[in-house]
């Protein structure tokens, strides 16, 4: 008998989680492990509704993939059964490669990995344990399946994991500047080419889909405190990666042990099993329950920052457009060195300079039109056009400009 399970979702109301292989593979404890990471890491310390999870956001873009597929089926795509379970999966696997705290633990938990790559080996190990039932899943979201656009759906300049977190993310976090009309731009899709386009009856929801994403990673993602609060749980990895190096003993849960007292690269994952399996049990818990107890480690740079981040004592925080005197950030490590009587190796812990960058539409980078890496408009006579040159928005031909800030970080009260 045909079982379907429904999950009553806060954005998009109920969604539908049909048996087989995709119900299976929710039930997964690798998949199960998504309810314990936070989608927006540490950002619930400046928007306190912020504490949704990668497990709310696959769903979603789940959810959305099935509407997009629908969309395209009406207008005579066509997208078997098949393609379209497996377009659900590799959506719905995206994001299980991420580690603790969404991405600012990505390069602190292992060494030059990133999550997708992460996302990629998960893939392999489940496709075994599935008996090959993932192998089309992979091939799309590797983009090496023939139907191009159902990678594009994936992973794009304009794919349903973006319509889902913006969507979400706005949501939970309040900030409404950031809502995009995804119900509209779904609705607006085609493929021309074997590539996914925009009908042009769609294009102002594409531009305020592009300027949404720009605000939402200067209001949220990289909002000043956000980057604070982000820098100082890098930190405290940092220094506690430093102590294990030492040989230094610390509190440690035991899959963060294995982590904290070694460094494993891509190579070292593809290589030794067991390490999937260590990753695979790491969550947020991991994270926060460890640096709570290393408030009371004998080191001082360790339990200081602990201690800043567990009672919400970020470092102030300025960010700019141009870079920071030297002399400026000179000042204030001599007098982060005096106050807190610090080595010149341990105040780069309380005081540090850095750079941030925004691109919300990477144009410059993108492959000659007909690859889908643009957003392209669909004209009634056939004609495709890049959205910079499509929109009518004033400044559209500066919407793939690459802006750049600089933040400087220390502690309050210096």
């Amino acid at each position: 008998m045909f079982k379907k399970k429904i999950i009553n979702d806060p954005i998009y109301g109920f969604i539908t989680i049909p048996d087989g292989i995709i119900f299976r593979l929710i039930e997964h404890p690798w998949f199960q492990r998504l309810r314990r990471i936070e989608q927006l890491g540490v950002t619930h310390l400046v928007y306190p509704g912020a504490r949704h999870t990668r497990f709310h956001h696959t769903l979603g873009a789940m959810h959305l993939m099935h509407k997009a597929i629908e969309t395209l089926r009406s207008k005579g795509i066509e997208i078997t059964e098949k393609e379209e379970e497996s377009a659900k999966l590799a959506i719905l696997l995206h994001d299980i490669g991420h580690g603790p705290l969404s991405h600012n633990l990505e390069h602190s938990i292992v060494h030059h990995i990133k999550h997708e790559d992460m996302s990629s080996i998960f893939m392999e190990r489940l496709n075994k344990e599935f008996d090959g039932e993932l192998s089309l899943a992979i091939k799309i979201f590797r983009n090496k399946y023939h139907k191009k656009f159902l990678h594009q759906l994936v992973s794009s300049q304009l794919d349903v994991d973006r319509l889902d977190y913006l969507t979400r993310d706005t949501f939970f976090t309040g900030v409404s500047e950031g809502v995009v009309g995804y119900d509209r731009i779904i609705n607006m899709l085609h493929v021309a080419g074997g590539n996914l386009v925009v009908e042009a009856k769609g294009i102002y929801s594409i531009e305020k889909f592009i300027i949404a994403r720009r605000i939402m990673y200067w209001q949220v993602y990289l909002h000043k405190t956000v980057l604070s609060a982000m820098e100082l749980v890098m930190n405290i990895l940092s220094r506690a990666k430093e102590i294990a190096a030492n040989g230094g003993e610390l509190f440690c849960t035991p899959a963060l042990r294995v982590f904290i007292y070694n460094n494993f690269n891509k190579k070292d994952f593809e290589k030794r099993k067991e390490l999937l399996h260590y990753f695979a049990m790491l969550d947020d818990n991991d994270v926060m329950s460890c640096i709570k107890v290393w408030i009371n480690h004998p080191d001082y740079v360790l339990s200081t920052l602990c201690d800043w981040l567990i009672n919400r004592r970020l470092y102030s925080t300025y960010l700019q457009k141009n870079p920071f005197p030297p002399q400026k950030i000179k000042q204030l490590i001599n007098a982060a060195k005096n106050k807190y009587k610090l080595s010149n190796e341990d105040v780069s812990y309380f005081v540090f300079s850095g750079e941030v960058e925004n691109a919300i539409y990477k144009k410059s980078e993108a492959r000659p039109s007909n690859t889908g890496e643009h957003i392209n408009i669909l004209y009634p006579d056939g004609k495709i056009i890049d959205i910079t040159k499509a929109s009518d928005y004033p400044g559209a031909e500066e919407l793939d400009v690459i802006t750049h800030k600089y933040f400087l970080c220390y502690p309050k009260g210096l």
